[in-house]
């Protein structure tokens, strides 16, 4: 086998977590991007290595029973829904293969127990009709180009080309300018399509990596879908956006257009030269500094750096399983790692309230479990006790600091910042909701240390999940996995884990 020589009669066998099409030809391991399990097909060489090949898709010989027609425009352009070109019902066959993998590979579980994944589904139940799994993010980032930019006389810097607002072509930075994504809300569309006509008729800039010039970065919209309420935010290179008001009446007119309400519109300064988002600092323009969502019975304020999970119906599925696996009795200290603006612990505080009020008869806060919360971003500590106060909830507090240093604190006492001395708690359960690299080291061994007796991980990457089960091996047992299709149409697997104190097994 050589680079740029056509291969015929690959048998794909299985599909990659970037989604390309593993076969096998002359004993080697080949990638072939488009292509699906199932497929016999035929590709071009682009890339030889040692142990495997990557290659280009050049026909379809013999078309898998699984493959469908991508029912978007963009497909194979954006870099986006990598599975749309298979059927939904194989999308979760795979997602759970991956997970199951994942743990027999990396945490060298031999026979992992994996619960069936939490699908998208219909409101009759049924998975598979493509309403399951359209307009499912309450949160688009799309970046902004307007082909370069150019400095004239008199330092006025002016765009080359038209302004284009969309997703980036896989592997690349070539921006590909999208009219609609059907995975995203139709507020975070009607945004889109308002900032790009601003854009055109005030002839405003894009970030150009290249000269390091231009105005606009990223457009960013979060859309409460329980509530109708909408935020977007603009980042930009500069402090401010010339004729901002026209731009926020714009922006209203066509959100309002699709039922919803802009309740917020917030500038984010991002003069950094780098690949990164965004910047620190947030600056509202116009409305609140947060939008209001609702989950599982609760309010949630949201502010704009703040993480929610993405996909709203799978959201309220996904931490029902959670506190499945928590299993309260109503008088735990539980410990909500990762915690973001604090939905799972508050969802977990709130039931433990519900369980005192009940035997009780009233709300004993002397013998009301407890949860402490903790998160680095600041901004989501804030919304995490402010939505505490919001929800009449007492016994939740959130600590702002890494969790690998907060939860050392909470175990071993800290003071507050009113100076208070708070004694030392130890877990009965832990919650974690990492990103996706995992669980730092050193957060792990003080979990170990503080022996909880269930420890319920979250998680939106199969391989550092597998890595951080097999680092708790020698102390917790893996009970119950669920996989969770938070993503549909894309490679991510989400997945809620049970893990169980080994000597209470």
């Amino acid at each position: 086998m050589e680079k740029g020589q056509i291969i015929s009669g690959i048998k794909i066998e299985d599909i990659s977590s970037d989604g390309d099409g593993i076969g096998r030809y002359e004993g080697m391991a080949v990638f072939v991007d488009g292509a699906v399990p199932g497929d016999i097909v035929s590709a071009e060489v682009v890339k030889l290595k040692k142990n495997y090949a990557v290659c280009r898709l050049i026909s379809v010989d013999e078309p898998s029973q699984h493959r469908v027609q991508p029912d978007c425009q963009y497909f194979g352009s954006c870099g986006g829904c990598l599975l749309r070109g298979i059927s939904y019902e194989e999308e979760l066959a795979i997602k759970e293969k991956q997970l199951r993998d994942k743990l027999m590979r990396i945490a060298g579980i031999e026979e992992p127990k994996i619960a069936k994944i939490i699908a998208m589904e219909s409101i009759d139940g049924k998975c598979g009709d493509s309403a399951c799994y359209v307009r499912y993010r309450n949160k688009a980032q799309f970046p902004v180009s307007t082909g370069g930019v150019i400095t004239e006389k008199g330092g006025i810097v002016r765009a080359l080309g038209e302004p284009k607002i969309g997703f980036y072509a896989r592997g690349s930075h070539e921006l590909t300018d999208i009219d609609d994504c059907l995975i995203q809300s139709r507020a975070a569309i009607s945004a889109l399509r308002a900032l790009r006509q601003f854009m055109k008729e005030d002839n405003i800039t894009a970030w150009d990596e290249k000269w390091q010039r231009g105005l606009m970065r990223h457009l960013i919209v979060k859309t409460a879908e329980s509530t109708g309420e909408v935020m977007v935010i603009l980042v930009i290179n500069g402090k401010g956006v010339p004729n901002a008001e026209k731009l926020v009446g714009m922006l209203d007119d066509a959100i309002y257009e699709e039922g919803y309400s802009l309740e917020s519109v917030v500038i984010n300064i991002n003069k950094e030269k780098t690949s990164r988002i965004t910047g620190d600092e947030y600056i509202t323009i116009a409305g609140k500094p947060t939008i209001m969502s609702k989950c599982m019975g609760l309010d949630f304020e949201i502010s704009p750096a703040a993480f929610y999970q993405v996909n709203t119906v799978q959201t309220e599925r996904l931490y029902s399983k959670v506190i499945e696996y928590a299993n309260l009795r109503g008088s735990e200290t539980v410990f909500d790692l990762y915690c973001g603006v604090g939905t799972i612990g508050l969802i977990a505080a709130d039931r433990m309230r519900r369980l005192t009020r009940e035997k009780y008869g009233f709300d004993d806060y002397d013998n009301m479990g407890r949860v402490y919360g903790v998160e680095y971003v600041k901004g989501a500590v804030i919304d995490a006790n402010r939505n505490a106060v919001i929800n009449g909830i007492v016994n939740a507090e959130f600590i702002c600091g890494k969790a690998e240093e907060k939860t050392e604190e909470i175990i071993n006492g800290y003071t507050d910042k009113s100076g208070r001395a708070v004694s030392g708690r130890k877990p009965d359960v832990v919650i974690v909701d990492p990103p996706r690299s995992g669980c730092d080291i050193r957060l792990i061994e003080t979990i170990v240390r503080a022996a909880p007796m269930r420890l319920i991980y979250v998680s939106c990457d199969p391989a550092t999940l597998a890595r951080d089960i097999k680092l708790l091996a020698g102390h917790y047992e893996l009970a119950e996995a669920t996989p969770v299709d938070m993503f549909p149409r894309t490679g991510n697997v989400e997945a809620v884990c049970l893990l169980v104190r080994k000597e209470q097994m």
